[in-house]
């Protein structure tokens, strides 16, 4: 593998590349000139890439930066238009990922491709089983794939049924089945997508295993910290081109910024040093669901973002679906504009000024198979008709302003919802949100899963509507997100506020939230 810091300018990859390539020996692949365009449009220009045996090469980029066409040219998926792959020396083109894959190339989805129905053991050996004679032999196929799982540290024998396991344990099947195929090169699309904390631990520790052992890994991820974590070099794609790599010595969470979005992520969310927050807008007192959330009380202003932080179970959705009406709470009560409201049902929060933004935009937000003008106006429509007959040229128009004004990218308005990138689905998410015009607005992981292009613009219009006298209540898992964008931060711990910190007093930090959030008390209001 390249050494861990070394010579080689962000600014001039392949010059880089090269001379590492002369003081390291041969990369295990190597892309050089890739080109491809779709209808007329570059998707990659001339984009070089390599990876070594035994290093972990993060690539990013925002959505449609061309990581994924990059990969899919590389695993057989797509053809290029111009330029040369060569793997383990000799010149490759994969006409297919199956013929990729007994090369030794191994593209493992965010969307995972298991059977729940069969066992782990035939997930492994899907397409490839071993027989006696006309019959599966399930005892031959079992004790290989005990001999994989162990090698993963798999704590779930071969003969589980994969429906009955976790997203990280199906993970580890994926990487059993490509380490079956004695692949040597695996490339990971973002895999911690949809993992804990504790999962994504012991997937670091399988991928720390397997570069230990030579293999080459292509880690796609939008998370800072794991990138920074694992990856000896890391490149960057924007528009299409690389905008440079670089290597351990020099990375860092600003510089990988610049090169995706040309700018730091500090220019976009300045916005709470200026906030000079009015009347409460919204209070809940004592409000709990005698299960998950006891007793809490938070207030919001206008024109305020309060930050409500904490260890994931701390509460935090919890709380925001009593607010919302969308769970029952069984104490308190609920205040907008200093009047008593019950908030039986999420339309009833809706039709008195409240409006949430759910964690999980797939599940709870989006209808995936409906287009992006009717997830625009779905919340409005009513409001387009006369007499029961829509308007429809009333809600296309409105459909059109709202993708400028949130700046979502799609084909087209009938373009079905789930063939847009996270960002994108989240702006519209955001959007339709907003289309009721809410006096409290209740954000919950605005920008998980979305690019850094999309949590800029997600940043700015927080920002703006906070500046237009909007009440937020932020609910975030990234704790610098919640220290920039937050007047105040509620602090959560076993469903109950632990901490107020405010920032004009200059106590909203990491240190001091992670204090309230672990128990070990320091900094700021405490509350008993």
């Amino acid at each position: 593998m390249p050494p861990a810091t070394g010579a080689g300018r962000a600014d001039n990859p392949r010059r880089a590349v090269d001379d590492l390539a002369s003081a390291a020996g041969r990369p295990l692949l190597e892309m050089r000139g890739i080109s491809k365009r779709f209808s007329g449009v570059h998707a990659l220009i001339g984009v070089d890439f390599f990876a070594w045996a035994g290093e972990v090469h993060a690539l990013m980029g925002e959505n449609g930066a061309g990581k994924s066409t990059l990969m899919k040219i590389l695993a057989g998926a797509l053809n290029a238009d111009s330029g040369e792959i060569r793997f383990d020396g000799r010149p490759f083109e994969a006409p297919s990922p199956g013929h990729a894959l007994h090369a030794g190339i191994a593209l493992i989805h965010q969307e995972l491709s298991m059977v729940p129905h069969l066992s782990a053991a035939e997930n492994i050996f899907l397409g490839s089983e071993l027989r006696r004679g006309c019959l599966l032999s399930r005892r031959r196929m079992e004790a290989a794939a005990s001999e994989l799982l162990r090698k993963l540290d798999a704590n779930f024998p071969p003969a589980a049924i994969v429906g009955g396991l976790s997203v990280a344990e199906q993970q580890l099947i994926e990487i059993a089945r490509a380490l079956r195929h004695k692949s040597r090169l695996l490339v990971m699309d973002e895999p911690t997508a949809a993992l804990s904390e504790h999962e994504s631990m012991r997937l670091f520790t399988c991928i720390e295993q397997l570069r230990a052992e030579g293999t080459a890994i292509v880690y796609i991820s939008h998370r800072m910290a794991e990138v920074t974590r694992l990856a000896s070099r890391i490149t960057v794609l924007r528009d299409g081109a690389v905008a440079g790599t670089l290597f351990r010595g020099q990375i860092e969470p600003r510089k990988i910024v610049h090169l995706m979005v040309g700018r730091t992520l500090e220019d976009f969310h300045r916005g709470g040093d200026r906030r000079k927050p009015g009347r409460t807008v919204f209070r809940a007192r004592g409000i709990g669901d005698g299960r998950r959330v006891h007793s809490a009380s938070v207030d919001v202003r206008a024109g305020e973002v309060v930050g409500v932080a904490g260890l994931i179970g701390a509460g935090r959705t919890e709380l925001a679906r009593l607010i919302f009406g969308a769970d029952r709470a069984t104490e308190g009560s609920v205040e907008l504009n200093e009047r008593p409201i019950r908030v039986r049902s999420p339309a009833k929060a809706m039709e008195s000024g409240i409006s949430y933004l759910p964690e999980d935009r797939k599940d709870q937000g989006l209808f995936l198979d409906l287009s992006v003008q009717t997830n625009l106006s779905i919340n409005v429509a009513g409001l387009s008709s006369r007499l029961g007959v829509l308007n429809r040229r009333e809600l296309r128009r409105q459909a059109v302003v709202a993708m400028a004004e949130f700046n979502v990218r799609a084909d087209a308005l009938d373009t079905r919802s789930r063939l847009l990138s996270g960002g994108n689905q989240q702006k519209v998410l955001l959007s339709r949100v907003l289309s009721t015009k809410p006096q409290l607005l209740i954000l919950d992981e605005p920008t998980r899963g979305v690019d850094v292009g999309a949590k800029a613009d997600i940043y700015r219009m927080i920002d703006d509507l906070a500046s237009k006298g909007v009440a937020i209540l932020l609910i975030s898992s990234e704790l610098p997100e919640i220290i920039a964008l937050s007047d105040r931060v509620f602090v959560m711990r076993e469903g109950r506020f632990v901490g107020i910190l405010d920032r004009s007093l200059g106590e909203v930090t990491q240190e001091a939230v992670m204090a309230r959030a672990t128990g070990v008390g320091g900094g700021g209001f405490l509350v008993d």
